[in-house]
């Protein structure tokens, strides 16, 4: 299964950051390999926020799109993220913010496995570099929004 983790400190707020994040319907204006997206249900429960999602990915010829449930935990500063529908055979996905003097630490990690075999192991030797391309464009889309100067 491919799985990796990135870390990126950015100068802004967590609340900034997790509204961000959260903002899954831009996620095509920055998001590298998002084709398109499309929240069916944003709901309030108590200390959570419950999203149900569609991305679709791709490059080239190959596009798939995975729905996902999003859940938004406000005591503990975290979203976690799992498939139920799509190529995905697996998707455990974890975000965590910590603020500290205007900056935020976000911690993010991806564990998942295709249902397709052969794409499992095609994106095992390329998934740490993709990753750290969302990464990148989630640090430069929070630089864009949130430090105008």
């Amino acid at each position: 299964m491919p799985k990796a983790s990135v870390k990126r400190s950015i100068e802004c707020t967590k609340d900034q950051l997790i509204d961000l994040v959260l903002d899954i319907e831009n996620y095509p204006i920055f998001v590298p390999f998002c084709l398109n997206a499309k929240i069916y249900e944003r709901k309030e429960q108590g200390d959570f926020l419950l999203i149900v999602a569609d991305l679709t990915i791709g490059k080239g010829p190959f596009k798939d799109t995975y729905k996902s449930d999003v859940k938004l935990n406000k005591k503990e500063d975290s979203i976690y993220v799992t498939n139920l529908d799509g190529p995905l055979k697996y998707l455990e996905n974890k975000w965590h913010f910590k603020e500290e003097n205007e900056t935020t630490e976000v911690s993010f990690e991806v564990d998942f496995e295709l249902k397709n075999h052969f794409l499992n192991i095609v994106m095992t030797k390329s998934f740490q570099f993709g990753l750290n391309k969302i990464a990148d464009a989630f640090q430069k889309r929070a630089e864009e929004l949130f430090n105008k100067a």
